[in-house]
């Protein structure tokens, strides 16, 4: 019988079934433990789970060997693998994917609190045998996840704006991939923060709501620039629904919040975060959730990169960013008074009393808007805007392409008599129904 390959038998990694491991010391006693994660690195390599410094770490070190015995949870067929210690990494891609699968099998298990990664430790696989069951069959998949993949690059191709491509993109996800709640977010360098740019599957869109880099399945996959999945939900991956239904999206001024409630699941299961790249950086984040435990496979977690690969290809491609206009704006009332307000701090603008949004997206409106009362100036290119040294845009081309996405998103989502529209290829035009009152208010004074 043919060996099985390790990239074969990955449903054995998931968490679901605890792995058992074998060592010995140097005198030959043996030692048999339960590990809580054999992580699947690549074709040759695994990593296990050290927590901590016990008879069976202590085994490890003195003699550089062990096996581990996984079972596959569909077909129960027990597979052991012949191991070689080469290293312990306690910082970086592969340990920071273990610490967040760890934290959601700690979660299902009860055992919060208990299951603590200290280290991730490398071996090399020498072997695998068949202990007991079936031969390795690959595992049945709902879906044709290569079709998908191939659907979903051909659909991608016809965006010819920024915001269609993200559109796109989501709804290729509930068409072939059967993915119902999912979101792209950009990243702001500067600020070192997510800002929703897409949504679909939820009451909310969420455009403009923020995740710290760091923070959650989407921060830490966006900081370490790996995909991040978890099975079981955590509330150290989580970012509260407690915190996320008292965020309220409206306010005047002091006091009133100028935060965007992020649209998440109140009770997720699954989740799993793929990062955007461009010229090798991080620039986003594709994140897909489920109220199913263990939604998303190995399996799922290539087929959804090559999407978010593909994604950030042709963003690379300078797609315009300002989408036609939908529908007949309103008519022109110069006895209409239109009130925006700006808060120089954080770039916040409220019109009407109603908050819009902030950062660079609040700094970019707020241009257009004073060149509009000034001058009466309407059409604008995002090339002056991409130039203007007061906007301080960071230095990546996509960072004003997906705020100008935002913003617009943002105008038509809160119903605002202002709107932006496309005036031509990366040509955009301010249209105001009426009277601007324009009110800065500047930073506070140092105390």
């Amino acid at each position: 019988m043919t060996a099985p390959r390790l990239d074969v038998i990955r449903n054995c990694f998931e968490g679901v079934i605890p792995a058992v491991l074998s060592t010995c010391d140097a005198d030959g006693t043996p030692n048999v433990s339960l590990v809580s994660q054999v992580h699947y690195v690549d074709c040759e390599h695994v990593a296990l789970s050290y927590q901590f410094f016990n008879k069976t770490r202590r085994n490890i070190l003195e003699t550089g060997m062990a096996m581990t015995s996984v079972i596959d949870p569909e077909n129960v067929t027990d597979y052991r693998l012949d191991l070689v210690y080469e290293s312990t990494q306690s910082e970086g891609p592969i340990f920071e994917t273990m610490k967040a699968k760890l934290a959601g099998i700690a979660s299902h298990s009860g055992m919060d609190g208990v299951f603590r990664l200290l280290g991730a430790d490398i071996f090399r696989v020498r072997s695998i045998e068949i202990g007991s069951g079936p031969a390795a069959v690959p595992p049945s998949a709902p879906r044709n996840l290569l079709a998908a993949v191939r659907r979903t690059w051909e659909e991608i191709e016809e965006a010819d704006e920024l915001g269609a491509l993200f559109d796109l993109v989501l709804g290729c996800l509930k068409r072939y991939f059967s993915i119902e709640h999912a979101m792209i977010l950009m990243r702001d360098q500067a600020a070192d923060r997510l800002y929703t740019v897409a949504s679909t599957g939820y009451s909310r869109s969420g455009i403009g709501s923020e995740i710290a880099v760091g923070h959650g399945v989407i921060g830490v996959a966006a900081r370490e620039g790996v995909p991040i999945r978890i099975g079981h939900m955590t509330s150290d991956y989580s970012y509260g629904a407690a915190w996320r239904d008292q965020t309220f999206d409206q306010g005047a001024g002091t006091g009133c919040t100028t935060e965007i409630p992020y649209p998440g699941l109140d009770a997720p299961e699954s989740q799993i975060a793929l990062p955007i790249t461009l010229s090798g950086r991080t620039a986003g984040i594709l994140f897909a959730e489920s109220t199913e435990s263990m939604r998303f496979r190995y399996d799922d977690e290539d087929a959804l990169a090559l999407v978010a690969v593909r994604l950030g290809d042709l963003m690379a491609r300078g797609l315009d960013a300002v989408e036609p206009q939908q529908g007949t704006p309103p008519a022109t009332d110069a006895a209409r008074q239109i009130n925006v307000r700006h808060y120089a701090a954080d770039n916040s603008v409220f019109i009407d009393h109603d908050y819009l949004v902030k950062g660079v997206a609040g700094a970019i409106f707020w241009k257009l808007v004073k060149e509009y009362s000034e001058s009466g100036r309407s059409d604008f290119t995002n090339r002056e805007l991409r130039l203007d040294p007061s906007l301080r845009l960071p230095e990546y081309a996509e960072n004003l392409e997906a705020r100008l996405v935002l913003l617009q998103r943002r105008l038509v989502e809160r119903e605002c008599l202002i709107q932006i529209e496309k005036a031509g290829r990366g040509r955009m035009r301010l249209c105001v129904p009426g009277t601007l009152v324009l009110e800065e208010i500047g930073p506070e004074p140092e105390k």
